[in-house]
């Protein structure tokens, strides 16, 4: 009678142990072939992939199919950035949708979406140290009956069927010249004697994997509340009085800058001798952003939950006033910074800088809509990250590169008239994709040597780039493949751009 529940408990333990160290040998293999032998490209969607099944499997495992039918088009639908080229925007989303998956599989996701970044927080903590803590117990319990004991059974347990596993496929080898030639790809010195910057890769990925399909949380400690007399002076610092006096000189400086902007930046108004309009931009930008993220944090110190500014009207109403001239602040550095832009062409870095400001305007919103709907700071935390993962994902797709180079040939010199000379230098730094756009140039312009000498050496750049197979392939290098062999982006340079 004691023998079905001892057998059950032994195959909850598999289940719970062996199914995980399994997967993860077969993940770190894959990740070897696609990822570290291989140039970047389509290997990291398929491994992707791969990871997305053995989250979807865990699911299973656990009796939760809708779980494990949400979590797998959760991560392919995150991944399919990486088909158009791997990027680090497109890998962290790719991360951040396995963790969550990982969490939902493991019943260890909350539904309040303000707990989630902490659960994220507590996950990541802990998740590099997963593995190593896990090989630690199994140590320890080998004596007993715990999961050192099921381990070393296991074990044992496959070394029968691997060990005929291996004299099948050596004869297999020898009778079939067709998976003689496949294997003789694969390095079998590489496999038993790697470099340590391979072994060290191993080990990171297996516990990274580990960590994906044995998820744990930081245990939280419990923190007790003492009321001590310093808090009668932190609210004489930060009270009512002196919040309200802060906004009221806040909102009148910013009033000030708000009526400038309007006066010479949207109103564009002569400005004094000897400033033009690109160097009255260049001096604004970034300094509106540092000015808005400092009145995000005075924002959220005031409006803190059961502080005096969540109960005053006349409070409420000059944050959302200062928070408003915040936001306009944000769209005028956009706009100085798209004023800059024409007068000195575009650069990654400056790309760079109007999606912050952009998430720092669209912080500010949610900071409006975190005080008017009376949320916990975690929903503000969890909703920008949010906002966060939509803008990567999005920047996930986007070639940088040939969009900057597209936009500085257009508003050339050379081309519109106005604004700098094209920098051959810099499109020659953005990479290959960047092709296009040159070839665009000299249809509008006519040959020159300069650019010529800058294509060709674009061109041998793409060519020795070019994946050696398919785990190197990806959408983006392809459409320049197609554009070099076609008519019109052929390598002696034809004057015809694409449509």
């Amino acid at each position: 009678m004691q023998a079905e529940p001892t057998m059950a408990a032994e195959r909850g333990a598999l289940s719970r142990s062996v199914w995980p160290m399994l997967a993860s040998l077969v993940l770190v293999g894959l990740a070897d072939y696609l990822i570290l032998t291989a140039s970047p490209g389509l290997g990291w969607f398929v491994f992707a992939i791969a990871l997305a099944l053995a989250l979807v499997g865990s699911a299973l495992a656990r009796h939760r199919s809708r779980t494990a039918l949400f979590a797998g088009v959760m991560v392919i639908a995150a991944a399919l950035p990486l088909l158009e080229t791997p990027s680090l925007p497109g890998l962290f989303v790719v991360s951040l949708s396995l963790a969550i998956a990982a969490l939902l599989a493991a019943r260890l996701l909350p539904a309040a979406l303000g707990r989630i970044p902490a659960v994220l927080v507590r996950y990541a903590i802990l998740a590099p140290f997963r593995l190593i803590s896990d090989a630690v117990s199994a140590r320890l319990n080998t004596g007993g009956g715990g999961l050192g004991r099921v381990l070393a059974r296991q074990l044992i347990g496959w070394m029968v069927p691997l060990v005929f596993l291996a004299i099948f496929l050596w004869l297999f080898l020898a009778a079939n010249p067709v998976l003689d030639l496949a294997a003789s790809q694969f390095s079998l010195g590489d496999v038993v004697f790697p470099e340590p910057i391979r072994l060290f890769a191993w080990a990171v990925l297996a516990a990274a994997i580990w960590a994906l399909l044995r998820p744990r949380l930081l245990r939280r400690f419990k923190r007790t509340m003492v009321v001590t007399p310093v808090a009668k002076a932190e609210s004489l610092l930060f009270g009512r009085a002196a919040i309200l006096r802060s906004l009221i000189i806040f909102n009148a400086i910013f009033a000030v800058q708000t009526a400038l902007d309007l006066t010479y930046l949207w109103g564009g108004v002569t400005l004094p001798a000897g400033m033009s309009h690109a160097d009255y931009a260049h001096r604004g930008a970034f300094p509106l952003i540092v000015t808005a993220l400092l009145a995000a944090v005075f924002v959220l110190a005031a409006m803190r939950p059961n502080g005096p500014g969540m109960h005053s009207r006349l409070i409420r109403g000059l944050v959302y006033a200062w928070i408003g001239q915040n936001v306009l602040l944000c769209i005028s550095a956009i706009l100085r910074l798209d004023l800059y832009v024409e007068a000195y062409s575009l650069t990654e870095l400056r790309v760079a800088a109007g999606i912050w400001m952009g998430l720092v305007a669209a912080g500010l919103m949610l900071i409006l809509l975190r005080i008017a709907l009376r949320q916990t700071s975690g929903w503000l935390i969890a909703t920008n990250l949010l906002s966060l993962t939509i803008t990567l994902y999005a920047c996930a797709w986007v070639d940088f590169s040939a969009l900057i180079a597209r936009f500085n040939v257009e508003h050339s010199q050379e081309v519109s008239g106005d604004g700098m000379r094209l920098d051959l230098d810099y499109l020659y730094v953005l990479g290959p994709t960047v092709i296009p756009a040159l070839d665009d140039y000299t249809a509008r312009i006519g040959r020159r040597s300069d650019v010529d000498a800058v294509r060709e050496q674009l061109v041998r750049d793409a060519r020795q780039q070019a994946p050696e197979d398919w785990r190197g392939w990806s959408w983006r290098q392809q459409r320049l493949t197609d554009y070099l062999d076609s008519g019109d982006g052929n390598d002696n340079n034809s004057s015809t751009p694409p449509d």
